[in-house]
């Protein structure tokens, strides 16, 4: 398991990561042009609008590119090689993560992933992908 802290918190995150610690995946939509949002905020960035809600996403994507650090340094110095990638989610939003659970050199573009939570900090969870 890769090390994490807590995250840090604020007015527009906070929905998210209360979701993540109860082992939920919620990401902003717009009820105005209906498109999910990623990096949690409350306005819009497709149309500006402020009229955003959370809405809990399926966890269900694909690895759409990726790296294997080879050589990692501070807290990370000791887990590599791991996978850093950017997962396209199936309701759109491209969220950069981990991918964990498997060799960092088995790890393709297009790969199906699903959503795993892992313990940051003493409450909290963070979102990483696993191959479905």
């Amino acid at each position: 398991m890769l090390p994490t802290r807590s995250p840090r918190r604020t007015h527009e995150t906070a929905e998210f990561w209360d979701a993540c610690a109860q082992g939920r995946l919620l990401l902003p939509r717009c009820d105005d042009c209906h498109q999910y949002i990623w990096y949690p905020r409350l306005f819009c960035p497709h149309c500006a609008s402020s009229n955003v809600r959370y809405t809990e996403v399926s966890g269900r994507g694909s690895v759409y590119s990726f790296t294997i650090v080879r050589k990692g340094s501070g807290p990370y110095k000791e887990h590599a090689p791991y996978v850093i990638a950017y997962v396209e989610l199936a309701e759109g939003p491209r969220i950069m993560t981990n991918v964990v659970g498997m060799a960092a050199d088995d790890v393709h573009v297009g790969m199906a992933v699903r959503v795993v939570f892992e313990p940051a900090g003493d409450t909290d969870a963070i979102p990483r992908f696993t191959p479905t």
